[in-house]
């Protein structure tokens, strides 16, 4: 066995950053804060309906999509929020 054996350094194999840091082009990523409020808004309009409007089936369905769709929508927003460091 020979006992200097050439080895390949790690970094050699790595991923460019370029490619981790391309921005993506969803249009909940790129505008997020106004994502979050409209979330918001089908949340209070599902709650809305749930609570005044909900005497028949297809009210309360909607009203529930509206509710899921918003929660959905908010959260979605809130991970794609760019972060503050902390200094």
């Amino acid at each position: 066995m020979p006992t200097n054996k050439h080895k390949r350094k790690a970094s050699a194999h790595a991923k460019s950053k370029a490619v981790k840091d391309f921005p993506s082009s969803g249009l909940i990523t790129s505008h997020p804060k106004h994502f979050v409020l409209v979330g918001m808004l089908f949340v209070a309009l599902g709650a809305y309906l749930l609570v005044f409007e909900a005497q028949n089936d297809a009210m309360f369905g909607f009203a529930m999509l509206s509710l899921i769709a918003g929660l959905v929508i908010t959260i979605y927003a809130n991970f794609a929020m760019p972060k503050k460091k902390a200094d």
